[in-house]
């Protein structure tokens, strides 16, 4: 009963602080919906960033791997400083004097409005048929396996996966859709609050339990008994191998960080660029400790239950459930509970945002009030929320754990988006033609490439090794992963040969005319005056953490 009250408790605060925020915010603007009044500050932009990246793909994806393969696959949470540094320094000036909501608006003024409509409609379909659906089902499983749902509610435990994903997606829409960017922001920072309490608290609790109840004790047995789980290179056959870091990993961080929509919007909201800098610097800082979170937690669970678990994405809730106390449960359930609302109404409000500026006020209704828009928006999230809770029960089989096949299935948009980005950043003549080819190509070739030669490649590999006599899992396993280039390396490929193409097109097909961004004046763009230094910092101190555990 203290669980439940516990958890109804913190649940119902949050939404209440929310509701009071932003009572005076004027949603019927574009502004004020999609980017809360362009009105937020470092510290809600921080926390925002920080809980809609983190969620339970992350929390049970990200720990699930560190059981299997150690604290190398830190590695996501570390680089993602880096890119955040990169997004504070060189690109959020270059969006914010534009005045731009969204970022297919920016491309639109670089390019042209097909362009624009293209990475919208690429960022809708990856938002509705991956990143939405897969953060419903993680929070599903999350949810089942910690607190035993199935044998509570008396229900099967797909039954139970159907429950949970329509019981977060609901409530996920209503603060989405119909509260607006700030409202999605203010809840985040409150459940961001929450969720580095209750984070570090499975591990505080973990350690607590291998080391008879101290924390020291706990982490020189941890090291002691396990020290292979410690080592941050991987090996070549690693689910992130270290070569990978100098290739696609900070391409992908740099997608993720600085373009990509559900991330970004939080920054284009701020009041200044001051403001943004600061919030962006210090969600990076914060993001350093990321892996106490989503990593120590997972070796911590190997080392209590070896290998006896079925699958690394039942490690984290097994854990939850044996070391923490029972009065916590229902305050750690409203924490994973925000955590999850957070990922999915942030991506949400996004697609709102994208189909209501990008496309129905370019192609169904150029005359339309801001109001018409808003509403337009708030439409089309209902019918994507629908959608997506009806596709998130059907993800039960994901290949290679939940975070991972996120991340390789993204690749799909994530790097053609980033390269017309990028080239567009560094080049004033190459037109809106080699923009449409570097998007079109780069979707097509990761698709022939992961979904057409990977699988090939793999089949024949593992043929040709049972025929030499390999057995074993693990072994014919180690065999897939080898026989075909990772994913991001190939993701770094295709990035280079799109953009020489495009730079090819724009030499022999140039703009007849130079591009300059204009400057709106729509929010002051002085920057911060430390944002170099303390971005240099963040960067050292990533760079000593994988020096200490080479």
């Amino acid at each position: 009963m203290i669980g439940i009250i516990s958890f109804l408790g913190f649940t119902i605060l949050v939404a209440v602080i929310a509701y009071l925020a932003t009572r005076t915010t004027d949603e019927n603007t574009s502004d004020g919906y999609f980017l809360g009044g362009r009105s937020l500050g470092a510290v809600v932009i921080a926390g925002s960033l920080l809980l809609t990246n983190l969620s339970t793909e992350q929390i049970v994806g990200l720990n699930g791997q560190a059981y299997n393969e150690g604290i190398l696959v830190m590695v996501w949470e570390t680089l993602a400083a880096l890119a955040m540094v990169v997004t504070a320094i060189w690109l959020l000036p270059r969006y914010l004097k534009g005045g731009i909501s969204t970022v297919p608006q920016y491309l639109e003024e670089r390019y042209d409005t097909m362009t624009k409509t293209l990475v919208s409609g690429l960022f809708l379909s990856g938002y509705v048929i991956v990143l939405l659906p897969i953060v419903l089902y993680s929070g599903a499983v999350a949810f089942t396996a910690m607190f035993d749902l199935p044998v509570l509610l008396g229900i099967s435990k797909t039954a139970c996966i159907w429950v949970c994903v329509w019981g977060i997606g609901l409530i996920g829409s209503i603060y989405a859709i119909f509260g607006g960017l700030k409202a999605v922001a203010v809840s985040d920072t409150i459940n961001a609050v929450g969720l580095l309490i209750g984070g570090l608290m499975i591990p505080v609790f973990g350690l607590m339990a291998i080391g008879d109840g101290s924390v020291m004790a706990g982490i020189s047995t941890l090291t002691t008994d396990n020290p292979e789980k410690f080592n941050a290179i991987g090996s070549a056959s690693a689910s992130v191998p270290f070569a990978t870091i100098f290739t696609g990993m900070m391409l992908v961080q740099l997608f993720y960080w600085g373009t990509n929509q559900a991330i970004i919007q939080r920054a284009l909201a701020a009041s200044s660029l001051k403001e943004g800098q600061k919030g962006l610097i210090l969600a990076s800082f914060i993001k350093i400790l990321g892996p106490l979170i989503v990593v120590l937690p997972g070796v911590i669970a190997w080392h209590m239950f070896g290998g006896t678990l079925e699958s690394g994405d039942e490690a984290y809730p097994t854990l939850v459930r044996k070391v923490l106390p029972a009065p916590l449960l229902g305050f750690f359930a409203a924490v994973i509970f925000g955590a999850i609302l957070s990922s999915f109404n942030s991506a949400l409000n996004s697609s709102v945002t994208l189909f209501g500026l990008d496309i129905y006020k370019e192609h169904f209704n150029k005359d339309a009030s801001e109001k018409t828009v808003v509403k337009a928006g708030k439409t089309f999230g209902v019918l994507l929320a629908v959608m997506a809770m009806f596709i998130a029960p059907f993800i039960a089989n994901a290949p290679d754990g939940l975070f991972g096949y996120l991340q390789e299935i993204n690749g799909c948009y994530s790097i053609p988006i980033l390269t017309i980005i990028v080239v567009g950043f560094f080049t004033k003549f190459v037109p809106a033609k080699a923009a449409k080819v570097g998007l079109i190509l780069g979707v097509v070739l990761y698709c022939i490439s992961q979904f057409g030669l990977k699988p090939w490649f793999e089949s024949t590999a593992i043929a040709q090794a049972v025929a030499d006599g390999v057995s074993g899992e693990d072994a014919l396993a180690d065999v897939r992963k080898m026989a075909y280039p990772h994913f991001l390396h190939v993701m770094a490929f295709l990035f280079v040969l799109n953009s020489m193409i495009m730079l090819a097109i724009g030499k022999m097909n140039p703009r007849e005319t130079a591009f300059e961004q204009k400057y709106t004046e729509q929010v002051d763009i002085q920057p911060w005056s430390l944002v170099k230094p303390v971005g240099l910092a963040v960067c050292v101190i990533v760079i000593m953490i994988y020096i200490y555990f080479s």
